[in-house]
């Protein structure tokens, strides 16, 4: 049986998305069968970050309401193997069909090594319905304070809801910024609440990967590459010491 972890943030802006695209690139490059599910109905990226924004035909609304089988919604990536992406619908599913989301996410579990839930921003609904279906959640957090205060609201709410196993991630690090504000990993980790599985420097090539919605392992990046490596060999229970900060 896989792992099911949900990638959240409460804040938007913190790199959710491009994270969740490129750890889970990672985990397939390593053998891994990885799917990327595109949990916010009403803005949905992930596609472009993994570069299927005009391959898909079906989301797990479609599943959900027996339109068709997990197998037939679920989108094989042409060029990366052992990585696959299901949709979010356009709009959330009505209460009934929700109610079931944890189910179907049993069945992915048997199906797929890892399955990595891009949760939306805020700890709305779609939070809510991500959450009871993970085993892990990843709290992705910039040194923003909003940032921070937002990620620590994030891992209360996952605790409230029964996810056991948090991490933090802390993305878009720029030292220098971190100085003039007196602030260090510490008090970011302090201030979230987690364990801390990564941290990954600002680095343009991930926007850049993302505008040409190409994905981050295929376009290469500079320190952010072998960063979010790190992270995916971690979640797969290698150890790997953490880089300096």
């Amino acid at each position: 049986m896989g792992t099911a972890i949900v990638i959240t943030s409460g804040k938007g802006g913190t790199g959710k998305t491009a994270c969740t695209a490129a750890i889970g690139s990672f985990l397939a490059r390593s053998g891994s069968r990885t799917l990327c599910v595109d949990m916010d109905a009403a803005l949905r990226n992930l596609d472009m970050a993994l570069g299927l924004a005009e391959r898909v035909s079906f989301d797990y609304g479609d599943i959900l309401s027996g339109r068709v089988s997990p197998e037939e919604a679920v989108t094989a990536h042409p060029s990366l193997e052992n990585l696959y992406f299901l949709s979010a619908p356009t709009e959330l599913p009505d209460e009934t069909e929700a109610e079931g989301f944890s189910a179907l996410i049993g069945t992915l579990r048997d199906a797929y090594d890892f399955v990595l839930l891009d949760s939306p921003a805020g700890i709305g609904r779609g939070f809510r319905m991500a959450a009871r279906g993970a085993d892990m959640a990843i709290v992705v957090a910039t040194g923003d304070l909003a940032s921070l205060r937002d990620g620590q609201r994030t891992v209360q709410e996952l605790k409230a809801l029964g996810v056991e196993q948090i991490r933090l991630l802390v993305n878009r690090v720029r030292p220098r910024a971190y100085r003039k504000i007196n602030r260090n990993l510490d008090d970011v980790i302090d201030t979230v609440g987690a364990r801390l599985i990564g941290i990954i420097s600002e680095d343009e090539s991930v926007a850049e990967a993302g505008n040409l919605e190409t994905p981050l392992i295929a376009y290469g990046a500079r320190r952010a590459w072998g960063q979010f490596e790190n992270v995916a060999a971690r979640l797969r229970g290698e150890k790997v010491r953490l880089a300096r900060f």
